[in-house]
């Protein structure tokens, strides 16, 4: 392992060991459509599975997505010799989008679909893995726009 990409790998790593286990915890205390109030009417965990993107957009589109994860992934390792050992929040940044594409690549082959429980009642179900790639391309964002 290239030791200039250990934040990348670290954070991926992270980030795909904590989706994978609450995706896995979901799936053995919930049923499938079921939920549970943690802060009524506020927060609930509700076990859903997703074909589209991330919060529950572009349902029935599994395949394509699972293509696109691919490319990402891809996309990500023939660019990282372009990354700077100094350029940490990029590294950061560039961690969470591998973990959080790989955690829902991970369920789109097992499962044939995402598995999202994250429910706040005024937005699409999402999980760990999307909150991630979200997160990641909002700092990239910013990051961009500061050049």
């Amino acid at each position: 392992m290239n030791k200039k990409n250990i934040v990348i790998y670290s954070t991926a790593f992270l980030i795909v060991l904590l989706d994978q286990f609450t995706k896995f915890f979901i799936k053995q205390n919930l049923q499938l459509n079921q939920s549970i109030p943690i802060i009524n009417n506020i927060f609930h965990l509700t076990y859903v599975t997703n074909t589209g993107s991330a919060f529950g957009l572009f349902k029935g589109f599994n395949a394509i997505f699972t293509a696109f994860s691919l490319i990402v992934i891809i996309t990500i390792f023939y660019y990282l010799k372009r990354i700077n050992k100094n350029e940490k929040i990029l590294q950061f940044s560039v961690g969470l989008l591998l973990g959080g594409t790989l955690g829902n690549l991970i369920d789109r082959i097992i499962h044939g679909a995402v598995i999202d429980f994250l429910d706040f009642r005024v937005w699409p179900v999402f999980n760990v893995a999307d909150s991630a790639v979200t997160i990641s391309i909002a700092i990239l964002i910013i990051l961009l726009w500061k050049k």
